[in-house]
């Protein structure tokens, strides 16, 4: 949930310029619940119009609280249901006219409040989704994604589908590529991935061997604990690395 600033004791109740906020400010906000969200996917999202912060005379944005309330209504119909910026910015701006209107389905194929799978009828699940909805998550074309596919950045479940791990690679591949990072120059990063899972799966393969059920699911914890420790490690590498070569 997010936290609104409010004023201190004996100033009165806070304006809502008051409680204006830098982008800054806003990031910090709403990585509570989107540890993911960067700067440059708020002013991408401001860029779309789906927020329209105010600007101080010298050019700054200065955000107000239901700008942010927006930005993470924005944030969870993308996380939850796959929806298209446009499809978002109709909906939302339905209910900000006072109009009754229910969330729509991205391609009109599924419900993700709940994570129940119905294969007969082809609907998509929160656990899998299909290829439109992946391509309305990313934000992206057909050619795009077929080009992730060949140099092996993003690859369909065994079942069919793409998992929800999947689509969070196309949403930051998508992202890296509006600064110029064609899938070509993602390719080693793909690769350095594979070869940190391998080292992972080293050290828990001798638990997930064992006969005790308990200790094969400590295999599984402990195989996440070495992956977000593997995450930190490769963000500090990166970290040192820039800071020599921009100092």
């Amino acid at each position: 949930m997010l936290r609104t600033p409010t004023g201190g004791a004996g100033h009165g109740t806070a304006t809502a310029d008051d409680r204006a906020m830098s982008i800054g400010a806003v990031l910090l906000q709403l990585r509570d619940e989107f540890p993911e969200v960067t700067i440059s996917k708020i002013r991408f999202l401001e860029a779309e119009g789906l927020v329209e912060p105010q600007r101080t005379p010298s050019g700054y944005r200065k955000f107000r609280p239901d700008d942010v309330e927006r930005l993470a209504q924005v944030l969870r119909m993308q996380r939850d249901h796959y929806l298209p910026l446009k499809v978002i910015r109709e909906h939302l701006d339905a209910l900000a006219r006072g109009e009754q209107a229910s969330l729509p389905s991205a391609g009109g194929q599924r419900d993700l409040t709940d994570g129940s799978s119905d294969a007969g009828s082809g609907r998509a699940t929160a656990a899998r989704i299909g290829r439109a909805e992946l391509l309305a998550a990313a934000e992206v074309i057909e050619s795009e994604l077929e080009e992730w596919e060949a140099y092996g950045l993003v690859a369909p479940t065994a079942e069919g589908g793409y998992d929800a791990e999947t689509v969070t690679v196309a949403k930051l591949v998508a992202d890296l590529g509006r600064f110029g990072l064609e899938p070509r120059h993602l390719r080693a990063m793909r690769g350095a991935a594979e070869r940190e899972a391998g080292l992972i799966e080293q050290v828990v393969a001798p638990l997930r061997r064992h006969r005790n059920p308990q200790t094969r699911a400590h295999a599984e914890a402990t195989a996440k604990e070495l992956a977000e420790l593997s995450v930190r490690l490769h963000s500090a590498f990166v970290q040192t690395a820039l800071r020599i070569r921009l100092h």
